[in-house]
């Protein structure tokens, strides 16, 4: 079978609309790609909409197999608010036009090419959900997932190589008020009003910012409130996106939203309600690279090579000071421990740690859906 050009298969998944729902029909078009070229192919639909479904594509022999992921849902787009068809799919001027050529069919369109394209031999698996964009949905819903040591997601990075992501944290904020007629709105408390001085202020925030992720951010989306133009709202809703980072938990988080209204919020009729809707927190960055994996400290017995399924390749040697160090090139907890066969170092003769091994015990722990936020250029190790 002749493998399709990356760029057609992007414009024929962005002709197919996927705001929200209808993601069958995606999956279908790739699962007829993936089967032809050797793949075994399942779909999963969502019990509560026969028209939504995940496609998981698996090729191996037994190897863990490197996993490929993105999804195949967009965010919502007004024809009225666009000057072409949001569903084009069409080269102009050298662009992909349509809704989702960033985020993120273009990039499900490479990984299936690529895939196409690659060994026979190599073990792949391949995931597409839908549903992502209002909260992973399809996510929440696969089973029987082969476990894997390198998870790619072809979210739009500017073409940088990342490693790691934020966190995120949806918040809905209630808050009350006291209705009254719109010809007298000193006799109420406007709700809305209220909670608008709420998201600009969240808007103006200063929030922590990380060495490895950046700043947290939050994102006022939406705001309801009020029934008509001549009453006072006695009710208002505000929805939040938080986006976190190795520092600021969700928990801290909620609490710098709902924790003190005043005088770090506008001053209103008592405290928002606050109900966290969804929340997945941000994942550690990996380790340097730079071609070949860096070697790290780690305990266990010295003098030894071994390889188990769970432990690392060990290497050790002596130093200047007569001491035997280890160091692991596989899955290890770190850490600066000499052989139990030789004396300990005298004091300040041991190396001390590196300023990367002081970062990662700043950081965040891992998390099962860590996936891949982290520009290489930013592994340079320093203060």
């Amino acid at each position: 079978m002749e493998t399709p050009d990356p760029v057609a298969l992007a414009g024929s998944l962005i002709a197919l609309d996927t705001r929200g729902g209808g993601e069958r029909a995606a999956a279908d078009l790739l699962a007829g790609l993936l089967d032809d070229s050797g793949f075994t192919v399942r779909t999963e639909p969502d019990p509560a909409d026969p028209a939504r479904a995940n496609l998981v594509a698996r090729r191996g022999d037994g190897r863990p197999p490197v996993t490929l992921t993105g999804h195949l849902d967009t965010v919502p787009a007004d024809p009225a608010g666009w000057s072409f068809d949001p569903h084009a799919g069409d080269v102009v001027d050298g662009r992909l036009r349509g809704r989702g050529s960033t985020d993120m069919k273009a990039g499900v369109a490479a990984l299936v090419v690529a895939a196409l394209r690659s060994d026979p031999a190599t073990p792949l698996q391949l995931v597409f959900t839908f549903g992502e964009e209002t909260g992973g949905d399809g996510a929440r819903l696969l089973t029987g997932l082969e476990p894997s040591p390198l998870l790619v997601v072809a979210e739009p990075t500017a073409n940088r190589v990342l490693h790691g992501h934020k966190g995120v944290l949806w918040l809905r904020l209630v808050q009350h008020g006291v209705g009254a007629h719109g010809s007298r709105p000193e006799l109420g408390d406007n709700a809305l009003v209220a909670l608008g001085r709420v998201a600009a202020a969240l808007h103006d925030h200063t929030w922590p910012v990380s060495a490895t992720h950046g700043p947290a951010t939050a994102n006022p989306g939406t705001l309801h409130a009020g029934l008509q133009p001549n009453l006072v709202p006695d009710r208002a809703e505000l929805e939040v996106d938080l986006r976190l980072v190795p520092g600021l938990d969700a928990a801290t988080a909620r609490d710098e939203v709902a924790g003190s209204p005043a005088p770090r919020w506008p001053p209103h009729r008592g405290v928002p309600d606050v109900e966290v809707r969804l929340t997945c927190p941000p994942s550690r960055p990996t380790r340097p690279t730079r071609g070949r994996p860096r070697p790290r400290r780690c305990s266990g017995t010295a003098g030894r090579r071994r390889t188990r399924p769970t432990s690392p390749t060990r290497r050790c040697s002596s130093g200047r000071s007569g001491t035997r160090r280890c160091w692991c090139t596989g899955p290890a907890t770190p850490s600066w421990r000499t052989s139990p066969t030789r004396p300990a170092p005298r004091p300040g003769s041991a190396r001390p740690p590196t300023p990367w091994s002081r970062r990662w015990s700043e950081l965040a722990q891992p998390h099962p859906r860590d996936v891949v936020a982290r520009p290489l250029g930013q592994h340079r190790a320093g203060p």
